[in-house]
């Protein structure tokens, strides 16, 4: 009986000087489910929840710099918008001649150009303002026979992107090029920045002074609006993807520490665990070897 008793108390101290060296090598708590399952399933949910958290944080992360590249292009669209503005004051000019006129027509083409040319931005191989059409370029110039721009067509569509940014929560990127042009007409009866490009080049050719200063230079002040009014969606929806982040960054910190907390072994704590554990282990050892030295012999005269 004392001799079963010995080998029992060997096993249970070997045991946990086994668990206490795998549990300094790895630096880890628990090495299998066994070991704890209480203490595992609760690493295993926190190590779910901070790979949910990292792909938010990719999701916001390439939502922010989304918004970012948007935000650039319409800040160049406003520019040429202005360009164009300065050139139709100059046009509308009693003043102006009909050389100076044709000399300003060809800039506000190019800068019809070079606004749609920044419409069609692509971000990390995606278009920007092509709504659900990502991979396909969203603004296209349409010219008559003679060269003249005659319209922009757009081939995208009118929907935005959502994206989840935490559980439960989502947004909608703009994406939604259609509202740049600010269609205020009918399918029949289109006016939009197309149309209105199409009129302020006419009245160029035709030198239409009256139309120049009256309602083309204010149409551009309306259609400009516009990209300022989208800008202004496009800042908004950054900065609460700054402040969603911001959350994300502090809540990976959470859930890291919490990881360590319940998965990391203090080493310093669980070497002198290890010690005493080791000293009981050598006591069972040593009082092991006083009691296999008694055998029946030791009773037989």
């Amino acid at each position: 009986m004392t001799y079963s008793d010995f080998l029992q108390n060997l096993t249970a101290n070997s045991s946990k000087v086994q668990k206490s060296m795998d549990q300094l090598s790895s630096f880890k708590e628990v090495s299998k489910s066994s070991d704890n399952p209480l203490l595992a399933s609760k690493i295993m949910n926190l190590n779910t929840s901070i790979a949910q958290n990292s792909m938010y944080s990719n999701t916001i992360s390439d939502s922010v710099s989304w918004s970012r590249v948007q935000d650039s292009a319409l800040s160049n669209v406003s520019d040429s918008l202005s360009r164009i503005r300065t050139l139709i004051q100059s046009s509308a000019n009693a003043s102006s001649g009909t050389d100076e006129v044709q000399a300003n027509k060809d800039e506000i083409q190019q800068s019809i150009l070079e606004m749609v040319d920044t419409l069609n931005t692509n971000f990390d191989g995606r278009y920007v303002f092509g709504g659900e059409n990502t991979t396909t370029v969203p603004f296209e110039v349409e010219k008559g026979t003679n060269g003249d721009i005659t319209g922009i067509k757009y081939n995208g569509t009118a929907q935005d992107l959502p994206r989840e940014i935490s559980n439960g929560v989502s947004v909608n990127l703009v994406a939604n090029g259609q509202q740049l042009l600010n269609e205020t007409g009918t399918s029949t009866q289109p006016q939009n920045l197309g149309t209105y490009f199409n009129s302020l080049i006419s009245a160029l050719n035709n030198d239409d002074k009256t139309a120049l200063s009256g309602d083309l230079l204010q149409g551009i002040d309306n259609y400009n609006d516009n990209f300022v009014a989208v800008r202004s969606q496009v800042g908004a929806l950054e900065n609460r993807l700054t402040a969603a982040q911001s959350r994300n960054d502090t809540e990976k910190a959470n859930l890291t520490e919490e990881l360590s907390n319940k998965q990391d072994v203090d080493v310093a704590q669980k070497y002198m665990e290890y010690q005493n554990q080791m000293t009981a282990y050598q006591a069972t050892l040593a009082m092991g070897t006083k009691i296999m030295q008694t055998t029946v012999l030791n009773y037989m005269n």
